[in-house]
């Protein structure tokens, strides 16, 4: 079994609702190069992060094309919410709807051979020079649903734990906040995230940091491949 990540598939139905070429002509056929990759990378036991910004649906109901696309192809899909997935709603819903299909990473851990798998969407950081009191709100309730998450894991004494985030968790090489803390203090050993795109990928920071492996997976920085967790390691 391996363990694969991607993000930002920004999927709008067949044909696009929202094409992606409007971003850059290196999105044009997108999705049609994620299948591909995909198809050649991931057996039916291998397991896939999808983190966040999955589709550009307004409601459940209308993000039911674009899952069904990602339900066709190989592997185990864990979906995490971006901040573009307005159609996502309560994990009882969702469950409900879908849960046969997919598995959603919110306020939980998914165990795999071992291996806890968490989450949550994350948010704007305080070093950021936008960033208000309003966003404060929002960070520091993300970082108690990481924290719910990363407890789930403790809980069930996983062997090691893998952390995904829409938003990255960190810019600047020695950057500290409450995520990064967290994934600290809970020795997580690798963490990827996406909603970065384009030449931005370069003010992220990617590599190994206090026992942590991070990683963006954006799939259009990643030439829309999916990304291969080494557990191993």
């Amino acid at each position: 079994m391996n363990i694969y990540c991607i993000g930002d598939l920004h999927l709008s139905g067949d044909p696009p609702k929202k094409p992606m070429e409007v971003f850059g002509e290196h999105w044009l056929g997108h999705k049609e190069k994620i299948k591909e990759h995909w198809l050649e990378t991931v057996e039916a036991d291998d397991v896939v992060i999808i983190c966040g910004d999955i589709s550009w649906a307004m409601s459940l109901d209308d993000a039911a094309e674009d899952l069904a696309w990602i339900k066709a192809l190989p592997g185990h899909k864990l979906l995490l919410r971006g901040n573009h997935d307005y159609w996502w709603t309560s994990l009882k819903k969702m469950q409900e709807k879908f849960g046969k299909s997919f598995t959603f990473i919110q306020n939980n851990c998914i165990m795999i051979n071992g291996v806890a798998i968490c989450g949550t969407r994350g948010w704007l950081l305080p070093s950021a020079e936008q960033f208000t009191e309003e966003d404060r709100k929002i960070y520091e309730r993300e970082a108690i649903r990481l924290k719910m998450s990363l407890d789930c894991a403790r809980k069930v004494k996983a062997q090691k734990i893998i952390c995904a985030l829409h938003y990255p968790p960190l810019f600047a090489p020695d950057e500290k906040n409450a995520f990064t803390s967290l994934l600290e203090e809970y020795k997580v050993t690798h963490c990827v995230y996406g909603h970065i795109h384009g030449l931005d990928h370069v003010l992220t920071f990617e590599g190994e940091r206090k026992g942590v492996t991070y990683k963006l997976t954006s799939c259009d920085t990643q030439n829309f491949s999916l990304y291969k967790i080494n557990i191993d390691q």
